[in-house]
């Protein structure tokens, strides 16, 4: 259910603003929609301190110091790891230039530059050159330039002029280093020891790992309450704020509002007001989609609707279908088992696992697939759990592959027709709360859509159908779509029938749109079968092995069925979660673009 919200405008003294602001964190139910920046201070110091817990992680050998360090023990772990990671930076640069340079200067040998400088200032203006062969033999014919052969470097004729060879000569200076070659080892190697110091004060600093985790929070909580407190505004000795809060926690912010003396006002929630927070409050049952929900990150818009429980049960359906083997669901109920007793407690995700691994396991028993084993049918106890015409092996009840795959393919089809008209009753029982006679468009959906349902059974799997009364029902939904789909309260009936018969064209469109809705079902009769059809082709390659090789037959059915799994889990995904975010979504109007609940609070996890 989505919680009604209400538009609380919150008045103090100005002096009395750290005391608002502290109490109604303390309280923690008023969200503020459209906050300013926090402090930059704030944000640059919940950066630096992830940056640094993040690095850490690297030198971590896994010990942790559990026991939080006190805020001054902290500051001295923190600015000692700053300023090792930042000494990292500099000496690596340092360490690479020194041998880059070093590398250069080996080829000419380990000599002072100091005494060639030396030479200079004497009056003997030495210049080193590398020249290729032809150079070399036009400057030993050249009678004006004078000039010493040395060792080649890098297989070429090497020479020392004394001034600058003249423009004319083709040759490679070597620009004289300001450091010896010795010098930039010894460099290179102070580098090296300083380094290690650096790595043994962040392998020290990583057993605070956990420390650094809790001035993240800190340092969040004071982004959050910096923001909040840049958002109020002031002026005349006021302070006030505006946000959101619940209809349910009234009572709660009205005895704390009359115990500080602060003034304040309640608003409904406007028509055009597109930043109302959905806070969606589930039971024990609907609270099982919470996990995939925050996988998603979807969240219904406050004027929409919660379709958690339908989700839920149309959820657990599809991924027992496209799953579809008895033998996987063990898989999960195992891993579910196994959740449950390292986590030493049944969270909803573990419960989640349990519901759909039952799941599972009840559709593979009545379609009678156990890891995609034929043999499964000659256990008496198992064949008896199956429905015939769902069955994989429909020779075992002498029935045809054609008959069980057509019984499929219905069943799918009827799920789509009973969840888009689930859809559009959804939208009838709304709008007539709120005397919006565009429900009677949603009548017309509804009876278009099972009448679509026929036409899909004729044209799919060829099941005898008379179209033409079909087709009127069509008809009739179609221009009772047209006719009322422009109706809202605050139109009169002309101007409603005006707009309808404006998008007439867009109804026709969206009534083919329909038509491959009801089609789009039939993914889970084809992701079912050909999940089926991996695991038969890898038990038939690991059958061909025999003898001494049955090991290699195992390790195939063991690879071959994981491999299996994991593209039924993404199929789950891509098909699945579609058919309910898409089609049923759709159908309801429903576009997920809500704004999560966030009130004011102090938060106790790290927020990504």
């Amino acid at each position: 259910m989505i919680e009604k919200m209400k538009v609380l405008h919150i008045v103090t003294e100005a002096s009395k603003k750290t005391q608002l602001l502290d109490e109604l964190r303390d309280l923690g139910v008023v969200h503020f929609a459209e906050k300013k920046s926090a402090d930059k201070a704030c944000t640059d110091r919940f950066m630096l301190l992830s940056k640094t817990a993040l690095s850490l992680k690297d030198y971590s050998d896994g010990t942790l110091c559990e026991e939080i360090l006190s805020d001054e023990e902290f500051e001295k772990v923190f600015k000692a790891s700053v300023e090792a990671l930042d000494k990292i930076k500099s000496l690596g640069v340092e360490k690479s230039s020194a041998i880059t340079e070093a590398d250069k200067l080996r080829a000419w040998g380990d000599f002072k530059p100091s005494d060639v400088t030396d030479l200079r200032e004497d009056g003997f203006d030495f210049y080193f050159y590398k020249v290729d062969k032809k150079t070399y033999q036009d400057l030993k014919d050249a009678e004006d330039v004078k000039f010493i052969r040395l060792a080649d470097v890098d297989k070429m004729p090497t020479i020392a002029t004394l001034g600058r060879l003249p423009s004319n000569f083709q040759a490679n200076e070597f620009v004289l280093p300001p450091t010896a070659l010795y010098q930039y080892g010894t460099i290179a190697l102070n580098c090296t020891l300083e380094l290690k110091e650096c790595d043994k004060t962040l392998r020290d600093a990583s057993r605070y790992i956990p420390s650094f985790n809790d001035q993240m929070l800190k340092a969040q909580n004071d982004e959050e309450y910096s923001s909040v407190s840049n958002t109020a505004e002031t002026g005349e000795g006021l302070v006030w704020l505006s946000g959101y809060i619940p209809e349910e926690a009234l009572t709660d912010f009205k005895k704390l509002a009359a115990a500080k003396c602060w003034a304040y006002g309640l608003d409904d929630i406007a028509d055009d007001d597109e930043l109302v927070p959905t806070k969606v409050k589930y039971n024990k049952l609907t609270r099982l989609m919470v996990p995939v929900f925050d996988i998603l990150g979807t969240v219904p818009a406050y004027r929409e609707y919660d379709i958690s429980f339908w989700f839920l049960c149309f959820f657990t359906l599809f991924f027992a279908m496209i799953i579809g083997d008895a033998g996987y669901g063990l898989i999960f109920l195992l891993a579910g088992i196994a959740l449950h007793v390292k986590g030493k407690k049944l969270t909803d995700l573990v419960m989640l696992v349990y519901v759909l691994s039952v799941g599972t396991i009840v559709w593979g028993s009545l379609t009678g697939t156990w890891f995609g084993l034929e043999g499964a049918m000659n256990i008496p106890f198992l064949k008896s759990l199956v429905i015939p015409s769902f069955a994989n092996y429909p020779e075992y009840f002498g029935i045809s592959t054609t008959a069980q795959q057509n019984a499929i393919m219905k069943f799918c089809f009827i799920i789509g027709a009973i969840q888009l008209s689930l859809a559009c009753i959804m939208n009838v029982k709304r709008k007539l709360g709120e005397k919006d006679l565009s429900l009677v468009a949603d009548i017309g959906w509804l009876v278009a859509i099972d009448a679509l349902y026929f036409v899909v059974l004729f044209l799919v799997i060829g099941e005898q159908i008379n179209l033409a009364p079909v087709a009127v029902i069509v008809v009739v939904g179609f221009l009772l779509v047209v006719c009322f789909g422009g109706m809202s309260p605050d139109k009169t009936f002309s101007q409603g029938l005006k707009a309808g018969l404006g998008d007439a064209f867009t109804t026709f469109l969206n009534t083919i749109s329909a038509f491959g809705n009801i089609m789009s079902y039939i993914r889970l009769f084809a992701v079912g079968m050909a999940s089926l059809a991996i695991a038969q082709s890898f038990n038939n390659m690991a059958a061909g092995f025999s003898g001494p090789l049955v090991i290699v037959g195992a390790v195939i059915m063991i690879i071959g069925h994981a491999l299996n799994l994991v593209m039924g889990l993404l199929s789950v995904v891509v098909h699945g979660i579609r058919l309910n975010l898409l089609e049923f979504s759709g159908q309801l109007g429903m576009e997920w673009s809500g704004i999560a609940y966030n009130p004011f609070k102090k938060i106790d996890k790290i927020k990504k």
